[in-house]
C-alpha cells in the first residue's frame, strides 16, 4: 500500500479539515441561531409581513448559502472519513494522485484538477441545455 502523501501532509490536510469543519459548524448554528433549516426559513419569512417579496428574496438567498455550506461540510467530513486510508488524494475518476497543492487549496477535493474541469464544463453544458 503506497501513499503518495507524506505523514507530515496528511497531518497538516488533517489540521485543515478539522478547522474547516469547525468553521462550517459555527456559522451554520450561528447562522440558525439554534433553529433546524425549515424553522430558520420559516422565520426569516415571517418577519415582518410589508416587505414580503423582499423576504422571499432574502429567504431564497439564505437557504442557498445554508445548502452551500452544509454540502461543504459533508464533503469536508467525508474527506476525514477517507483521510487515513489509500484512498484519499485519489482522483475519482482517472485514479491519480491529487497534488498536495491542490488538497492544500481543497483538501476535501475528489478529483485532480483535470477531472474536475471536465466535470465542470459538462455540468455548464448540461445547466445551459
Amino acid at each position: 500500500m503506497t501513499f503518495h502523501l507524506t505523514a507530515g501532509q496528511r497531518a497538516l490536510l488533517e489540521a485543515a479539515l478539522v478547522q474547516r469543519q469547525h468553521q462550517l459548524d459555527r456559522r451554520l448554528s450561528e447562522h440558525h441561531h439554534g433553529l433546524s433549516r425549515a424553522e430558520h426559513a420559516r422565520e426569516v419569512l415571517l418577519q415582518d409581513g410589508d416587505d414580503a417579496p423582499q423576504r422571499e428574496s432574502e429567504r431564497e438567498m439564505d437557504l442557498a448559502m445554508t445548502d452551500m455550506e452544509t454540502q461543504e461540510l459533508g464533503a469536508v467530513s467525508q474527506a476525514l472519513k477517507r483521510l487515513p486510508g489509500p484512498e484519499y488524494g485519489i482522483c475519482a475518476d482517472c485514479s491519480s494522485e491529487i497534488p498536495f497543492d491542490r488538497l492544500k487549496v481543497e483538501p476535501w477535493a475528489l478529483r485532480c484538477v483535470a477531472c474536475e474541469s471536465k466535470r465542470e464544463t459538462r455540468s455548464g453544458r448540461l445547466a445551459g441545455a
